[in-house]
């Protein structure tokens, strides 16, 4: 068996990629490949924003007391930082949804009549480094076909919000209906990894210690994925109960937001650690759906325009730190990933931000930003002046930047953002 040539494991209809392993060395040398890995960026928008009250710290600098939000996120402390003070340019509280558009370009005026986007950060990135990988981006969407990657004319790039056809673009391969067998079998229970199961036990013979634990840890990731799909997807073909009472009202449709978001975030992680792709947006759900969580009742929008109510923000911290469980558990993930020079979290840039500064007053100043992993040196809170802020767009030059690819300007961006330090050079 070649491993030096070895990156997907076959068998009829699916291509599983497999992570970076040691044992893919240059034959000819018969030395292990540890040249740098990859560097990726993840991109994630909560369109209804995060109440700051619950996201921002009171202090800043690096001993700043977790707010209750970031309280969810402690054991990555020293991985991320929060960013409070920041906004796009020309954006104003009369568009404050559409400016949604904008919230990877910068682009001012979304909303009004005539406006143009322009790129978004992952589309200029996947100009330079996109043709390395099979996928050049992802763009997806917790719900619907609105997503956050648009191209240099202007034009949004439709997401995809169906987790089985996210997983059949990545791990399916054949004709049609090979590919439409495949998800039949997945529906009925069947693991893709039952076929190149002597495959991966060949392999894992030959591997060291530290390759066999990475693929082992990649192929039960790729099982527990399937699984979740499998009980994702088995909901809409289960009839309904009937009941002999009167059909309430006023109550809104449920949809498993979080549990959606949680499919998004393990795809995304598989898709990076595969080298499927370095550069993935997500624009979460942010609909009048009330999640199916304990102690939640009214729809997640409803919620987010608050008023002030103590009942109503009450549910929407319920929502929101689900949401950030979400968020640590996708950290934790790429952290544990292991790659020849660090974990998958150092060479992942994972961008958290919102559109709405507030969502219940429609704010579009001091964006809640969470930045994450990447060549950054974190654990801080940076915090600037909300009634004079710095664009958005300069830290999205940092962000270029950190990828490797050359870059002074992006959008409205006057410079990089102060106090946001590299790594390495």
């Amino acid at each position: 068996m070649n491993l030096q040539r070895r990156s997907f494991l076959r068998a009829s209809g699916v291509a599983l990629a497999l992570p970076a392993l040691n044992a893919c060395a240059d034959e000819s040398s018969g030395k292990t490949d540890r040249t740098a890995s990859p560097r990726r960026m993840l991109c994630i928008c909560a369109p209804l924003g995060l109440h700051p009250d619950y996201f921002f710290p009171s202090q800043t600098g690096k001993d700043y007391q977790l707010s209750p939000y970031l309280e969810i996120l402690r054991d990555h402390r020293s991985d991320f930082t929060v960013i409070s003070g920041l906004a796009h340019a020309g954006m104003g509280s009369s568009f404050a949804h559409q400016a949604s558009a904008s919230f990877l370009t910068g682009a001012p005026g979304a909303g009004r009549p005539g406006f143009r986007n322009t790129i978004s950060l992952d589309q200029l990135c996947a100009q330079h480094i996109g043709t390395e990988t099979r996928f050049p981006s992802l763009s997806l969407s917790g719900e619907g076909a609105g997503g956050l990657s648009w191209t240099r004319t202007g034009a949004l790039i439709a997401a995809d919000n169906s987790p089985s056809r996210v997983f059949a673009r990545l791990f399916l391969e054949g004709d049609p209906g090979q590919v439409q067998s495949r998800i039949r079998s997945l529906e009925d229970g069947r693991s893709i990894l039952d076929d190149v199961h002597d495959q991966a036990h060949s392999i894992l013979t030959e591997l060291g210690t530290e390759d066999r634990s990475k693929l082992d840890e990649y192929l039960t990731s790729v099982r527990e994925l399937e699984q979740r799909m499998i009980k994702d997807q088995s909901w809409a073909s289960k009839p309904k109960p009937q009941v002999a009472v009167e059909a309430p009202k006023d109550i809104p449709n449920v949809a498993d937001l979080i549990g959606r978001t949680r499919l998004l975030f393990d795809l995304s992680h598989l898709a990076l650690q595969t080298d499927s792709t370095r550069l993935i947006t997500i624009m979460l759900a942010g609909s009048s759906f009330a999640p199916p969580i304990e102690g939640v009742s009214l729809g997640h929008h409803d919620l987010s325009h608050h008023g002030r109510d103590p009942g109503k923000l009450a549910q929407l911290k319920i929502v929101e730190e689900e949401t950030m469980k979400t968020v640590r558990d996708l950290l934790g993930k790429l952290k544990q990933s292991q790659e020849a020079d660090g974990t998958l979290l150092d060479h992942t840039t994972v961008f958290l931000g919102s559109n709405l500064g507030d969502g219940s007053s429609h704010s579009t100043k001091n964006l809640p930003v969470l930045l994450a992993g990447g060549n950054f040196q974190h654990g801080q809170h940076l915090a600037f002046d909300p009634e004079n802020p710095p664009p958005l767009c300069n830290l999205f030059v940092n962000m270029i930047q950190s990828l490797g690819i050359p870059a002074d300007t992006f959008g409205t961006s006057t410079g990089t953002l102060t106090g946001l330090a590299s790594r390495t050079q």
